[in-house]
């Protein structure tokens, strides 16, 4: 793993904006524009360290799902500060049912170097972004830039055919509704979800566009139903589970919701299950259930632990996104107090439940802080997107930059 520094190419953000990324510019702090989508530079991966990093995320994927069994076998719900019964039982249903309900992707964040093994930070996999430019705008870079070169990308045909595999499983005679907020100013979601979108049609699945503003409720019939008063039988949104079964309507999509056998009137993609794996307590459990393992970080749900006065630790709220609410922590050398007075002190302050997970400061190329995306499609690799940040928390001022294998 290499970082090269290369020119951009002639125009290229209307390049990039015609290929579906309107977004390649982020307003930072300062009223300032920067590229969000940065070529002045591009990442070098052997074939071996990809074959290799490839096997790691369909191990990570596998263990994930071992250890969401493990949530729900255990019930454990709690531990992911999901306390309200319903919800609980929404998410064990689908579970145990998830082989009725369509799941497409997720993305493993990781820390890598190219020395040692990569190391799992999280998984997003209820509603993970910047698909667009990990399966767009680099495979295009590359062909203009390294003709005949290979890249970790199949992204876009993975994405087809598991539509077309999942296609039986969507409630027949209805459009499968793609759901974007129209409150998202910058365009990120709307273009994720164009982008599914896209896909879904290639796979020769009738689909529709709607925002979540203009998903309705039909009182007389009990059912949602989009802006032409059609009922929504099926739904992908851009939108996460935590907010869906916490907000006005939230009564009505446990009360409708198509859990797998069409027994509701609507089905979400992705499905309630993924909730599971879009935790941060998903680490702690993962460390519990393999500690040692090569790929993973130690975590907590109780607190840091050793970590406080070993290698430090990082807080994760438990739900966020973009780095929100993340805390470091560097090692503190004063002698260590008892495990139970220490974890009661840091919980004191923590403003809201957290995973306490091992300080392994990401890796630096030229300055820069970088993060690694894998993304997973049914179950299986399919792509990697790389963000570089100037501070150690990968946040809404990151940029995405294109890599090769060479």
């Amino acid at each position: 793993m290499k970082r090269r520094t290369i020119e951009p190419r002639p125009d290229w953000q209307r390049t990039v904006e015609a290929q579906g990324l309107i977004y390649p510019l982020t307003r930072h702090p300062d009223d300032s524009l920067r590229p969000y989508w940065d070529e002045s530079a591009y990442y070098v991966f052997s074939l071996p360290e990809v074959e290799a990093l490839e096997e790691t995320v369909e191990e990570l994927h596998r263990m994930c799902l071992a250890a969401a069994d493990h949530i729900v076998t255990a019930n454990r719900f709690a531990d992911l500060g999901i306390t309200d019964p319903r919800i609980a039982a929404a998410v064990a249903e689908a579970w145990h049912r998830r082989a009725e309900l369509p799941s497409v992707y997720g993305r493993f964040d990781l820390r890598y170097d190219g020395t040692g093994p990569a190391k799992l930070i999280e998984y997003n996999a209820d509603t993970p972004t910047s698909l667009v430019e990990a399966a767009s705008p680099q495979w295009f870079w590359m062909e203009d830039r390294f003709p005949g070169a290979d890249q970790w990308n199949s992204l876009h045909e993975r994405l087809i055919a598991a539509w077309q595999k999942q296609a039986a499983l969507l409630p027949p005679g209805s459009p499968l509704h793609f759901a974007h907020s129209a409150a998202d100013e910058l365009g990120e979601d709307l273009m994720t979800v164009a982008y599914l979108k896209e896909t879904a049609e290639q796979a020769g699945l009738d689909t529709d566009w709607i925002s979540v503003e203009e998903i309705g409720w039909d009182p007389l019939s009990g059912r949602f139903v989009d802006n032409q008063l059609r009922f929504i039988r099926s739904c992908f949104k851009l939108y996460p589970w935590e907010w869906l079964t916490t907000d006005e309507f939230a009564d009505h999509v446990l009360d409708t919701l198509d859990n797998g056998g069409g027994t509701g009137s609507t089905l979400w993609i992705e499905p309630a299950w993924k909730m599971l794996l879009s935790n941060k307590a998903l680490l702690a459990v993962l460390w519990e259930l393999y500690p040692d393992h090569p790929n993973l970080l130690p975590a907590y749900l109780d607190g840091p632990r050793e970590l406080a006065h070993t290698t430090g630790y990082v807080a994760k709220p438990l739900l966020g996104r973009e780095g929100a609410g993340v805390t470091i922590h560097e090692p503190d050398t004063a002698p260590a107090p008892s495990a139970a007075s220490a974890a009661t002190s840091v919980l004191a302050s923590a403003e809201e439940p957290c995973c306490y997970q091992e300080l392994a400061p990401l890796p630096t190329f030229d300055g820069n802080h970088v993060v690694l995306g894998a993304w997973v499609v049914e179950n299986e690799s399919a792509g990697l997107g790389i963000r570089e940040s100037a501070g150690p928390i990968t946040d809404e001022y990151a940029r995405f930059l294109p890599h090769v294998i060479l």
